[in-house]
Parts: C-alpha cells; sequence; structure tokens
C-alpha cells in the first residue's frame, strides 16, 4: 500500500490544510481506536499529550471524539513533552499513546504521533494498516460501549519526577546556572522545574506560550536566543529545546553550540568508559557528520546509519541490542531512559558530564573535528517531483563524479515538508559549494 498520510514521524501539516483537519484527526482517531481494539475488549485506554499550538485544541477535540467512538477511554494529559507521551503510554498501561505536535515547525503547522503500548513510535506497518482503516468503514461501538474522556492532571508531575531520577544522586546541580530554552512549547513547565528542582540557577527563555509563538525565534532551531541569554547572564550552560522538546541543542558558557553529533559523541565515548555503552556502537542517520563516524572508530566504536528519522534509529537500537543513538538535529535517544528522544534528559546527561568530571561545557562541547558539510534545502510546489528531472539527474551525476573519494552526497524528500534537502560533506570548501550550488541552482530552475 502506498501511504499519503503518514510521513517519517506521523501525519503532519499545515493547521485547517489537509491532512491535519478536524475531519482527518476524528477519522485517524477512530481507525487508531479500530486497530487497537480489535480483541473486542471495553477496557482500552488512550493518552493524549499536546504541544502548545492553538490548533492543538482543535486537533485534541477531533481526535478524543474518534477514539471515544470507537470505545476508547481517553486521558488528555495537556501540554507535555513528546517523550512524555511515551513515559505515561507505558506507564499508565494505555494502549495508545498520541502527541499532537509538528516539533520544531512554525506555529501554524501541526502533526499527530502515534505510540504503541510499550512507549515506542509505532511500526511503518502499524501506521500503513491505519492508514487502510481510515480509508474504509469504520464500525463505531455499540452505545452502551462508547468510551469516555478525562483530564488528567498529574501526568506532567509524574514526568518531571521521572526525568530527575535519570539523573545521578551523587550529582547535585547547586552552584551551576542554567539557560533553558523552551522554544514557547510543550517543556515551558517542566524543564526549568526539573533543573530547578535539581540545585540549578535557571535563567528560562521561551516560556511564555501564546498558541502562535512556539519556536518562533527561539529554541533549538534558533539558537542565538539561547546563547545571547548565556552570555548576558555568566550561565554555565544552555540547553535549547525544540516545540515538542524530544531534541536538544547545548550551548557551552561562551555561546557555542554542540549539535547532535557532538552530544552523541560525549556520551558515547563516556559510556564506552563506563561499560554502558551496548554493542560497542552507537546509531546515527545518514545525515551525521564524517567526523563523528572517525571519532567513533578511533576508540574501537562503531557507527551504525539509517535512514533519515528517529523512528528508524530506534528501530536499529531494538533490533540490534544498542542503547544510545539519535540524529545530528539533536534527538537523543537513550533506551535506558526513555522510548524516542528525549531532549531535557540529554540535557541532564551532559550535566552529569560537567558534574562528574568537573570540566567546563566549553571543555565537553566539541569531540571531534567536523568535516565541512553544508545543508540547503529547497522547497517545492505540491504535485511536482523535481528529483526526476533530467537536469537535476545530471548536476547530481557531476557531483558525485567530483566528491569521489573526497567526500560524500545525500539527497533525499523531506518526510514532514515539501523540501529537497541537499547534503554534501568534503574537506575541499570550494568543491562542496560548488556541488551543492550546482544541484540547488538546478532544482530551483
Amino acid at each position: 500500500m502506498t501511504r499519503k498520510l503518514f510521513g517519517t514521524d506521523g501525519v503532519r501539516g499545515q493547521a485547517n490544510s489537509w491532512p491535519m483537519t478536524a475531519e482527518m484527526a476524528l477519522k485517524l482517531g477512530a481507525a487508531a481506536g479500530r486497530y487497537f481494539r480489535r480483541d473486542g475488549r471495553n477496557a482500552h485506554r488512550v493518552v493524549i499529550g499536546k504541544d502548545t499550538r492553538l490548533s492543538g485544541y482543535m486537533l485534541e477535540n477531533a481526535l478524543t471524539a474518534g477514539l471515544t467512538s470507537t470505545g476508547m477511554n481517553v486521558l488528555l494529559l495537556g501540554p507535555v513533552p513528546t517523550p512524555a507521551v511515551g513515559f505515561l503510554t507505558r506507564s499508565m498501561r494505555a494502549d495508545i499513546g498520541i502527541m499532537i505536535s509538528a516539533s520544531h515547525n512554525p506555529a501554524e503547522d501541526n502533526g499527530i504521533k502515534f505510540f504503541g503500548p510499550d512507549g515506542f513510535k509505532l511500526s511503518d506497518e502499524a501506521e500503513a494498516e491505519i492508514e487502510q482503516i481510515v480509508g474504509s468503514a469504520i464500525t463505531p461501538a455499540q452505545p452502551q460501549n462508547i468510551g469516555r474522556a478525562k483530564r488528567i492532571d498529574d501526568g506532567l508531575g509524574r514526568y518531571i519526577e521521572y526525568a530527575k531520577t535519570t539523573f545521578p544522586r551523587r550529582g547535585q546541580l547547586a552552584g551551576l546556572k542554567v539557560v533553558v530554552d523552551c522554544a514557547n512549547g510543550a517543556a515551558y513547565r517542566a524543564a526549568p522545574e526539573v533543573l530547578w528542582e535539581l540545585g540549578a540557577e535557571v535563567i528560562p527563555v521561551g516560556v511564555a506560550p501564546n498558541g502562535h509563538n512556539i519556536n518562533d525565534r527561539c529554541g533549538s532551531t534558533h539558537t542565538d536566543t539561547a546563547a545571547e541569554a548565556v552570555v548576558a547572564h555568566g550561565a554555565d550552560l544552555g540547553i535549547s529545546l525544540d516545540g515538542d522538546a524530544d531534541r536538544v541543542m547545548i550551548l557551552d558558557e561562551t555561546g557555542r553550540v554542540a549539535d547532535g553529533d557532538q552530544i552523541m559523541a560525549l556520551l558515547a565515548a563516556r559510556w564506552a568508559d563506563a561499560g554502558q555503552l551496548r554493542g560497542g556502537a552507537l546509531v546515527a542517520t545518514v545525515m551525521s557528520n564524517l567526523g563523528l563516524e572517525r571519532f567513533l572508530e578511533g576508540r574501537g566504536l562503531r557507527l551504525e546509519r539509517t535512514k533519515v528519522g528517529d523512528r528508524y534509529v530506534v528501530e536499529r537500537m531494538r533490533a540490534g541490542g544498542f542503547n544510545l543513538g539519535g540524529e545530528q538535529s539533536g534527538h537523543i535517544v537513550m533506551t535506558d531512559y526513555a522510548t524516542t528522544g528525549d531532549g531535557l534528559i540529554a540535557g541532564l546527561q551532559f550535566l552529569a558530564a560537567m558534574v562528574e568530571t568537573g570540566e567546563r561545557a566549553s571543555d565537553l562541547v566539541r569531540q571531534f573535528e567536523t568535516v565541512p558539510q553544508m545543508l540547503t534545502n529547497v522547497r517545492y510546489a505540491a504535485g511536482q517531483e523535481p528529483l526526476s528531472a533530467a537536469s537535476v539527474q545530471a548536476a547530481i551525476a557531476d557531483a558525485e563524479a567530483r566528491l569521489q573519494g573526497k567526500g560524500r552526497l545525500l539527497i533525499r524528500k523531506s518526510g514532514t515538508e515539501p523540501l529537497i534537502r541537499v547534503m554534501a560533506e568534503c574537506e575541499d570548501d570550494a568543491i562542496l559549494g560548488d556541488v551543492v550550488g550546482g544541484i540547488v541552482a538546478a532544482l530551483s530552475a
């Protein structure tokens, strides 16, 4: 079956436009309810979380209607980080977890992510089955079996308490000043509270959501805001989250940024030294820098690459028994602690490294020298297939020939936006600029 609704991270689009409409959310809720109620039991439950987008109210109500129409009981968590939904799905013995969020995208977008009863995101096969049910007639529950819905007040508190347990008890954060940028998103309450309760002096940024300002000049995709706050307040560290807090960028005391590759390198080295890195490998995507691969090889460790999407990282981790993985974009997946990327817990692990080594953040954020990398996004119109054009194919072939033995090229469609992502790595900056520029020009023609 060709999937049309689901991308690399659930269903996503502009709010009130297909597929992010109330009508489609209702159908998705009913389809998910039918998928998980195939054994006929009536005691099923769903937890639903959301970020701070205005459209979250609309989608939450529509999903709830669809789910309860098939007999599912819905527990509404309100604004919580995406990893909290994964945690609470398993903790509360729910059959489904749903997160309403478009992650790092602007406020006018939204998305719907599904988690299975184990707290992990659904497989491609499960999503394909739900999509097939959406397109067919969905049998509703009998009137006496319609589900109930209620607000859960302690869900966020449960996650906060759990997040604190992932920080080593012997290491407290007293004496450390930490900037945390919550992107006016889902972690605007949880992240500052966790850090403060662990003893840090907290400088909160991006904690005034109004439904429209999520990811707006703040968060992990706009680290200048956190960097300015770090320098202005003389902070020891900056933690910059995205709108649903499943990814993070770390900033040292000078405002310099460490992306997901550098954070993973630090954790992999520390965990390997402590005998905690299972399988002697780190799982990352094809987007991770060649420098990370060389760093790991120098320590006798492996880099296992997957296609782009934290769900594929997690699938490889589970299949291979690995416990550390992630993406350059800041998804850090630590299955000892969470079922999906957790920006807050990753930030706590970085803080643990600072506390245990006594080193400054600037001593830890640069674990390896990156191979020069250039990434350019080219937007295309709906219905177009720009990669099939002969001129684009010729530009790609020329780029591959020029990079032979000197670097690598990766071109892919975004799974969440109408973008072609052109990425290349090469030690020669001139060649790097030429090959990316040539492909971008062909795509834009």
